[in-house]
């Protein structure tokens, strides 16, 4: 295995094609998982602020699992992007 500059995985996560599929698995993946966690009060418009946030934490996992899965399948076959 060879050694990868963290500046490298940064370039990796940055690039489109790594964006555009996080984002496609997170819009996917999070809307999902705000529907089972907090569909019952999206229905009834029964949201605050802090609900909103932890719908919008709710996409950001997905985003980070996908881009971080993207980063160590890419460095591991040595393709930048």
């Amino acid at each position: 295995m060879t050694q990868h500059a963290p500046s490298d995985s940064w370039q990796i996560a940055r690039s489109k094609p790594v964006v555009k599929r996080a984002a496609r698995i997170a819009l996917i993946v999070g809307s999902i998982l705000a529907i089972i966690n907090h569909g019952h009060r999206l229905i009834t418009l029964d949201v605050d602020l802090p609900m909103v946030l932890r719908i919008a934490l709710t996409f950001c996992v997905p985003y980070a699992v996908s881009t971080y899965s993207s980063v160590l399948a890419l460095r591991e076959y040595g393709r930048p992007s």
